[in-house]
């Protein structure tokens, strides 16, 4: 029964938690109770940015000032429930996660996504730099489990990152949009794409969100949509 679901390497190298971190029961990629512990975003959210609302509503106070480039987007969890996910994720290499939580945006945002009717997902950058530090773009990983829940093509190399921007998490909005300018172009000879999904891990302020679409917008695609793995508090 067992070789019905498992894979040798299974038993020599166990799944970790996505949450836990400690090894996952046999078969599975998450534990049970650690599932639980993951807040999904429910109604109401920002009918922009998709980010928990604390009241009904349609726009978060941030969109309600703000006009975005992008068309619109959905997160998936709260993110104080899986900040530490997305920690091991991005800096403690942990690219195991992003299966896990691929299937899962595509479970819970499918609707959606559907709705979109994109023609390509494609990845938030990391620089050549970043990148080659850490070993890979979790970003990337993401949306390679999405494409492949969805069916959707994934273009991974359609947006580079050309501009090495410093780490956004201790920026403020201001600082955060200024040090994203024209940090993103469109490969050339892409093929082109009326409407385009873009995943990375959070979506905070937008403004990694609004220069990446600005670029794809200029580049001649219709709509850019965005999901992420977490959004930022109400």
């Amino acid at each position: 029964m067992i070789g019905n679901f498992l894979k040798p390497i299974d038993l020599l190298y166990p799944r970790r938690c996505p949450v836990c971190d400690d090894a996952a029961p046999l078969g599975k990629k998450i534990c049970p109770d650690c599932r639980d512990s993951l807040k999904i975003i429910t109604s109401p959210w920002c009918m922009k940015c998709g980010k928990k609302l604390a009241a009904e509503g349609m726009y978060c106070g941030d969109c309600m000032i703000k006009d975005h480039s992008f068309a619109c987007g959905r997160s998936l969890y709260e993110y104080k429930s899986v900040y530490g996910s997305i920690y091991r994720l991005k800096y403690e290499n942990r690219r195991e996660y992003a299966e896990y939580f691929g299937e899962e945006m595509w479970k819970h945002l499918k609707a959606f996504i559907k709705n979109t009717k994109a023609e390509g997902i494609v990845p938030i950058p990391l620089h050549k730099k970043r990148q080659k530090k850490r070993g890979y773009n979790q970003a990337y990983l993401l949306a390679k489990a999405l494409s492949k829940g969805s069916k959707i093509p994934l273009y991974p190399n359609y947006l580079k990152r050309v501009k090495n921007t410093a780490p956004l998490k201790a920026l403020s909005p201001s600082e955060r949009q200024n040090n994203l300018k024209k940090a993103f172009i469109v490969s050339q000879n892409v093929v082109k794409l009326k409407s385009i999904i873009v995943v990375d891990d959070i979506y905070t302020t937008g403004s990694t969100m609004d220069e990446a679409a600005t670029a794809l917008l200029e580049s001649g695609v219709r709509e850019v949509f965005f999901v992420t793995l977490a959004g930022a508090g109400i």
